[in-house]
This record gives C-alpha cells, sequence and structure tokens, in this order.
C-alpha cells in the first residue's frame, strides 16, 4: 500500500477525511444566510412600494371625490340643488363648469371600477369622459343643458308619461292626505314679518320657500319626525334617489307673484316627481317650451334637465302654490348604472 500523499490506492484509514471533503459546498457565490437575507430585503421592499401605489391611487380618488362634492354641491351646488327651480353654479350652462366635473367624475368612476366592474358602464363611463350633450356638447345653449352629468342615449322629454313610474306615482298620490296633514303642521304664514320657523330652508329666491325632508342624498331626521306620512311614503317608494347627491324631498312654495326663470337641474339621469298639494289659478309650470300646470292629489314628472320656468301669476288672495317633490330615477337608467352613479355620487358621510 503506498503512503496517504501518493496518487495510488486508499486505505480505510482514510475515509473520514473523504467524507469530510465531499460534504464541502461548491464554491458558493455568497454565504446560503446572506443570500436568504437579500431576497427577503428585495422582497419586502417590492411589497412596500407596491402598497404605497395602492395607497396613493386610494387618497388620490378620496380626494377627488371630497372636490367633486364641493364643485357639485351637496348643499347647494348642481350636485344638490333640492328645489325644481333653485339656480346652481353647476347647471348654469357657463363654459369651464364642465371639464373640472367631468375630470372628478372620472376618477371616482375609475374607482368603482376596481372595486367592482366595468360591466354594463358604458354609457356612463362615456358621460363621465365628457361625450356629447344635447345640441352637440354640455354648455351649449339649448332646452336641455343638464350642468353636471349627461347619460347618452336616454329618452329625453320635458314632461315624462306617468307609466313610466306607475308604482311610485300611485303611491304618493294614495298618500296625498297624510301628505296634506303633515303640510299643515308645519305651515306658516310665509309673510316675512315672523321669524323663519324651524326646518324650513332660507328662501332660494323671493317668495319661494321649502322645507326638505331629504336633502343632496341625506335625511333631514327632524324634519322627516314632524312629517310621518311623507316619510312613510318616501320608504315605500322604489325608485327614489335616496343615497345621491342628485336626490332631494321635500316641500315646495311659491308665493303669488313669484317667478322663477330659465334653470336647468344637474342630471338627466333623474326625473322630479311633483305632487299638487295646493294649486291656486294662475301657476304655471314650462318645461322645455310646453307649458304645463300641476293637479291638487295627482303626479307630474318633470325631466327638469330641460330648461323650465315656475311661475305664481295669481292674486295674494289666492294663497301659496304647494307641491310636494321627490326625485326619482329616469326610468331608463339600469340597475348597474343607478349602482355606479350612487358610488360616485354619494353624499358626505
Amino acid at each position: 500500500m503506498e503512503g496517504r500523499g501518493g496518487q495510488g490506492n486508499w486505505g480505510l484509514e482514510d475515509a473520514p477525511g473523504l467524507l469530510a471533503r465531499a460534504s464541502l459546498p461548491i464554491m458558493p457565490a455568497w454565504p446560503l444566510p446572506l443570500a436568504s437575507s437579500a431576497l427577503t430585503l428585495l422582497l419586502g421592499a417590492l411589497t412596500s412600494l407596491f402598497l404605497w401605489y395602492c395607497y396613493r391611487l386610494g387618497s388620490q380618488d378620496m380626494q377627488a371625490l371630497g372636490d367633486g362634492r364641493r364643485v357639485g354641491g351637496v348643499s347647494g351646488g348642481s350636485g344638490g340643488c333640492s328645489e325644481p327651480c333653485r339656480p346652481s353654479s353647476g347647471s348654469s350652462g357657463e363654459p369651464g363648469e364642465g371639464p373640472r366635473a367631468e375630470g372628478l367624475v372620472s376618477r371616482r368612476l375609475r374607482a368603482y371600477a376596481r372595486r367592482y366592474s366595468w360591466a354594463g358602464m358604458g354609457r356612463v363611463r362615456r358621460a363621465a369622459q365628457g361625450g356629447p350633450g344635447p345640441g352637440g356638447g354640455q354648455g351649449i345653449l339649448g332646452i336641455q343643458r343638464p350642468g353636471l352629468l349627461f347619460l347618452p342615449d336616454l329618452p329625453s322629454a320635458p314632461f315624462v308619461p306617468r307609466d313610466a313610474q306607475r308604482h311610485d306615482v300611485e303611491l304618493l298620490e294614495n298618500s296625498f292626505p297624510a301628505i296634506l296633514r303633515d303640510f299643515g303642521a308645519v305651515n306658516w304664514d310665509f309673510s316675512g314679518t315672523t321669524p323663519l320657523p324651524r326646518g324650513w330652508s332660507p328662501p332660494l329666491a323671493p317668495g319661494c320657500y321649502q322645507l326638505l325632508l331629504y336633502q343632496a342624498g341625506r335625511c333631514q331626521p327632524n324634519n322627516c319626525r314632524r312629517c310621518p306620512g311623507a316619510y312613510r311614503a318616501l320608504r315605500g317608494l322604489r325608485s327614489f334617489m335616496s343615497a345621491n347627491t342628485f336626490g332631494n324631498a321635500g316641500f315646495s312654495v311659491l308665493l303669488p307673484g313669484a317667478r322663477l326663470e330659465g334653470r336647468c337641474g344637474p342630471t338627466n339621469a333623474r326625473v322630479r316627481c311633483h305632487l299638487g298639494l295646493k294649486i291656486p289659478p294662475g301657476c304655471e309650470l314650462v318645461v322645455g317650451g310646453e307649458p304645463q300646470c300641476w293637479a291638487e292629489g295627482h303626479c307630474l314628472l318633470v325631466d327638469d334637465s330641460f330648461l323650465h320656468t315656475v311661475a305664481h301669476n295669481g292674486s295674494p288672495e289666492d294663497g301659496p302654490r304647494v307641491v310636494f317633490i321627490v326625485d326619482l330615477w329616469h326610468p331608463n337608467v339600469a340597475g348597474a348604472e343607478r349602482q355606479a352613479l350612487d358610488f360616485v355620487f354619494a353624499p358626505d358621510p
């Protein structure tokens, strides 16, 4: 047998050394613990970057929503128009109002699609992108110019047939006695010689008053408690825009001699239902150039995105015109579109 330093055969006494040599790694680039730590740090950094990106997207969407509410108006702008003839910056047709609102609506709609889906959102998406409105675009003078949102391909007429919202129309008309009693409980002389009673909003214009049960999609609890019959009727409606800044409900009073000219509502996605409570002679509603009048105990469905004028041409002895107004979804707005618009135009928390 040759020595251990030779190149010949190995003996049994050499086995421990050979096993020790075989167990050594083959030239690793890094020690294994160090490579694992580096990979962990890299994955952690990528995860943190992704979470930061998601946070930034969410923050931008929430900021867009807040800005949209300030522009659209939860309490007085175009989104929060709470009377059929209320003036608003967003519904004035002034150049420059549309593009700002369109950008905010687009961002909020993208947030909705990320959370849910784009399915059924074709018209809403085109509306958010500022698709062509009536007459070739928003802000173009015409008889229909919604100030904030024009939903394309919606059948348009100044007055909507009663059958389009038969259930809600019949429910409101059947509730006429209870709603009229509620008005009697909150009524006052409207002379201006006494302080404004609790629940009544400051006059929108000379001779135009309102008491709201819902304002821009938010329930007004004190007024609802004072008007239980009207509130009960609202709770039974199927198409009331109760969770949307476009949605309002309440009593509208117009004194003799008052006149409100040339207004347009914020969107064609809604229909305003007017239930006549007290209709003296000389009252008139003109929508899109078509004159119409209310009748006590009956509903009138109006697309207030059309240019409209309200007037009470009666004498002081006739007393005020009183209607109960409820904002309903346009019958041709689909369920998926309603859900998306409720998300985009959700009222303030």
